[in-house]
């Protein structure tokens, strides 16, 4: 859900009073289940929270925080990611995190936390009508902060931001998007995480389509294949063409991850009933195996918790790594 659909939802004390509600009925509703407590004094509907995400979560803590904050702090962390709609992969966040570069020390609170670091005018933006770091910096913060599976998620989410029109790939806006982002990466040596930031943003691509993408990427190289290509074109019959989320050439294999709604969600953006989207999918599966010649494997989000759940899945399909 974005900032402008979420806005709305997450009401203050006051815009309820205003409302008609009594602080008596508000505590009421808390106590029943029919309001959610976002923070104090901010609430939603139980039924709206509830078709949050994790990141829609979050985001509902940072409007509710941002609308009590008082000074020039920034959004930052993984309160700009989901600001700037990255996921955040299996990552819970229980605080809003704020950047400032003021030098005065200052205090965190239960439900923020306060980072003191260097924020440039280049690294602050108005999004949303707040405060919160650029899409660069914030990325920065992220891949060297996050675990390894939600930075990478982050990092090919922010690129795909970038570079992707449609179907159409703005090269020239990957190459400037990675070479700004090698150049940070450069001139922090030494800074916490950064180890792994220069390896997640030199493995990153905006062609994965989903955050399982991205993470089905990761426990693939980490079990000995080859860094597999993404979004690969195989012409079908006609003038058809179809694109395939993954293709392991080392082995001969290509790959797909089926994320939760998959089916559903293409159903619904096509307007065709769900068996009709089934039946097609079938239709392209079996005509790429058949004209490619390669192993066909599907994976979901459960088998991608660990390199030993996707391992033991490809074995399923005749699939592992050359040794």
């Amino acid at each position: 859900m974005s900032v402008s659909e979420l806005s709305p939802l997450v009401r203050s004390t006051g815009a309820l009073l205003q409302r008609g509600w009594s602080e008596r009925s508000i505590a009421a509703a808390v106590r029943s289940g029919a309001l959610t407590q976002v923070r104090r004094g901010w609430f939603m509907a139980a039924t709206d929270a509830a078709e949050l995400w994790p990141e829609g979560r979050h985001l509902a803590h940072v409007i509710a925080v941002t609308r009590d904050a008082t000074g020039d702090a920034a959004t930052s962390h993984v309160s700009a990611g989901v600001w700037w709609g990255l996921p955040l992969y299996r990552h819970t966040p229980t605080r809003v995190h704020v950047t400032t570069d003021a030098p005065q020390r200052i205090s965190s609170g239960t439900d923020v936390i306060r980072h003191v670091a260097p924020l440039p005018a280049s690294d602050v933006v108005i999004r949303h009508g707040i405060r919160t770091t650029s899409l660069a910096r914030t990325v920065f913060d992220l891949v060297r902060t996050l675990p390894p599976e939600a930075a990478v998620a982050c990092a090919d989410a922010a690129e795909r931001m970038m570079a992707q029109r449609g179907r159409e790939w703005d090269e020239d806006a990957v190459q400037s998007w990675r070479h700004g982002m090698s150049e940070r990466i450069a001139g922090a040596a030494g800074a916490r995480g950064i180890k792994q930031a220069r390896w997640v943003t030199a493995f990153a691509n905006g062609r994965a389509q989903l955050p399982g993408e991205s993470v089905s990427r990761l426990q693939i190289v980490r079990l000995g294949f080859h860094t597999p290509r993404l979004q690969v074109p195989v012409a079908g019959p006609g003038a058809k063409r179809y694109f395939v989320d993954l293709g392991l050439d080392d082995v001969g294999a290509f790959g797909e991850f089926d994320g939760q709604g998959k089916y559903l969600d293409e159903a619904l953006r096509r307007g065709i009933p769900l068996e009709q989207a089934l039946l097609e999918e079938k239709q392209r599966e079996d005509w790429i195996r058949g004209t490619t010649q390669r192993k066909f494997a599907r994976w979901g989000d459960e088998h991608i918790t660990s390199p030993a759940a996707l391992a033991a899945r490809l074995r399923s399909f005749h699939i592992t790594p050359r040794r």
